[in-house]
């Protein structure tokens, strides 16, 4: 069993997705078909240069659901439709610092970069309660249905 230690353990170690990069040139259908395949909750648009793909934007369900209820087009670029400058975590930033920017920003995923800023994954909700479950399975596993809730009698048989 391996110690939980929010503050050393990296961030990457919470099982991060994989990126599902997206060109700038995408329209909206292309990327939301994309979504649809490869069963993803976010795509990275990526605009190239020289470097290699650099991150411009993400468009996650969330995007998806608020452009589809405003009539947005799905054949119109996704430049319109994606969250531009998304907050991004460094490689090197702790499960905390990841925990925190996540909980008071409201994100469900979040780019992880290397140094020269090209996406190597996005943390997501799911990994980090993963790793947390990896950590506590006994208290997560063994917590009754309403936490904060007293029974009058035992439930079951």
């Amino acid at each position: 069993m391996s110690y939980l230690s929010l503050s050393t353990d990296l961030i990457t170690q919470a099982y991060p997705d994989e990126s599902l990069p997206v060109s700038t040139d995408a329209t909206v259908g292309e990327v939301l078909e994309l979504m649809r395949a490869q069963r993803g909750s976010c795509v990275l648009i990526c605009g190239d240069d020289a470097d290699g793909c650099q991150l411009e934007g993400i468009f996650t369900e969330r995007d998806a659901l608020r452009w589809m209820a405003a009539g947005g087009e799905t054949g119109v670029n996704i430049r319109l439709a994606m969250t531009r400058t998304p907050a991004t975590l460094p490689a090197t930033a702790s499960v905390e610092a990841g925990i925190q920017l996540m909980a008071q920003r409201g994100f469900r995923h979040l780019p992880i970069v290397d140094e020269q800023g090209t996406p190597q994954g996005v943390v997501a909700v799911g990994g980090i309660v993963q790793y947390l479950v990896e950590h506590f399975p006994q208290t997560i596993y063994t917590l009754p249905p309403e936490p904060g809730k007293h029974y009058e009698q035992r439930e079951g048989a």
